[in-house]
């Protein structure tokens, strides 16, 4: 039996709405792209949706948005793709790394004061592989130093949080911004894409302008206008925009979310149960308060085995994984880029790609093991999954 690790579920509604955008004769961003960001806006409750062309230019945004500059530092987490702490290098500024709860795979709170300097201007945390971080501590923290604060809820897309005694989703932007992806390794996807959720105003139409090169309307009303208009580039801006072809797919995917999360759910479930019995296996959990869509599921080996030889051992048997989520100063790119912790890093005599302020986070990235979960998983083949992993860790 052969284990496939992540599959999209499309089918002919995805087929069938390329095709609508296609003959419709508008295949950049237009009417397709602002239904979708309408119909996001209610799914996750948020004021405003802004589509973008990933999320990483979606996390670029938001850091322009809330006024990041040169020199300025934001707390965020090392335990993470590396899109987390490039958007803040983006704008010049300095990511501060601080370390991971063991459990969730997501920001420590208790760690922010701690990282707090006259230099830190934001909170950047992750809801990592769709489990919700614990925004509301977070915000606490942040409230009470004038922070702002922004959500990578990349892969977070249906997860959700008890919030005031009421189940919300995620990007209802509980904080400032929220950030979301659609690349094909996410809960739904147009391919890549990404979408920007906030209830500021101010913020919304920035993102609207920058992402089309500063101009002063969007294609589709100057098209549509019944008088000559011509349009205007106010400021610099980029060209982040997502097509409407994409759009189209999004809103077809975007039907079937509930479901996508709801097999996703299940499958975690079975992992839970199938796993519990295996000795020194860390399996995750969600908190009280979350409910994660499980867009990866990610175990944590046991110390005594070595990451790769267990990669290995499962991809001989048909059964592919992936190592557990990047942890950016571990990797080359941030040997050269500048980043700070919430020690002194110019005298606290870490080796190259260690941090003894992340021990959590490295923990993680050394024997993290994400394994297959997706829509078009059997049990059979979750079962084969299971038996591996346990074969292979016994072989060990």
């Amino acid at each position: 039996m052969n284990v496939v690790f992540a599959r999209p579920w499309m089918d002919e509604a995805e087929e069938q709405a390329a095709v609508r955008a296609i003959r419709s004769g508008w295949v950049t961003q237009g009417p397709e792209v602002d239904a979708f960001e309408r119909e996001f806006a209610d799914y996750t409750g948020a004021a405003h949706a802004c589509a973008v062309s990933s999320a990483t230019t979606a996390l670029h945004l938001a850091m322009k948005a809330i006024g990041i500059r040169p020199g300025d530092e934001v707390i965020t987490v090392s335990h993470s793709f590396l899109a987390t702490a490039n958007c803040i290098r983006y704008m010049d500024a300095i990511p501060v790394f601080v370390d991971i709860e063991p459990l969730t795979y997501n920001l420590d709170p208790r760690q922010l004061q701690g990282a707090i300097t006259p230099k830190t201007k934001a909170i950047l945390c992750v809801h990592q592989i769709g489990m919700p971080c614990n925004l509301a501590a977070i915000l606490d923290v942040a409230r009470r130093h004038n922070l702002k604060v922004v959500e990578d809820a990349a892969p977070a897309i249906g997860s959700e949080i008890l919030w005031n005694g009421r189940w919300e989703k995620i990007g209802r932007a509980h904080a400032d911004i929220a950030c979301f992806s659609f690349h094909a390794r996410k809960i739904i996807t147009t391919g890549d894409g990404g979408m920007i959720t906030t209830n500021n105003p101010e913020y919304d139409a920035q993102f609207r302008r920058w992402r089309c090169h500063g101009m002063s309307m969007s294609s589709d009303a100057r098209h549509g206008a019944k008088t000559v208009t011509f349009e205007e580039y106010v400021e610099l801006g980029y060209n982040y925009r997502l097509t409407d072809i994409q759009a189209a797919i999004g809103r077809a995917q975007l039907k079937k979310v509930e479901e996508i999360v709801r097999r996703r759910r299940d499958l975690a479930e079975r992992y839970h149960r199938r796993l519990s019995d295996i000795a020194g296996l860390g399996l995750p959990r969600e908190p009280e308060w979350a409910r994660s869509n499980w867009q990866s599921y990610c175990v944590l080996l046991p110390e005594s085995a070595d990451q790769l030889t267990i990669m290995q051992r499962m991809l001989d048997q048909g059964v592919p994984t992936r190592r557990g989520v990047h942890t950016s100063h571990m990797e080359p790119a941030y040997q050269i880029e500048p980043w700070q912790c919430a020690g002194n890093r110019s005298i606290c005599g870490c080796p190259p790609r260690r941090c003894r302020c992340l021990p959590v986070s490295e923990k993680a990235r050394l024997y993290g093991l994400l394994l297959p979960i997706h829509s078009h998983l059997t049990y059979a083949e979750q079962d084969e999954v299971c038996r591996v992993l346990a074969q292979s860790l016994h072989n060990g």
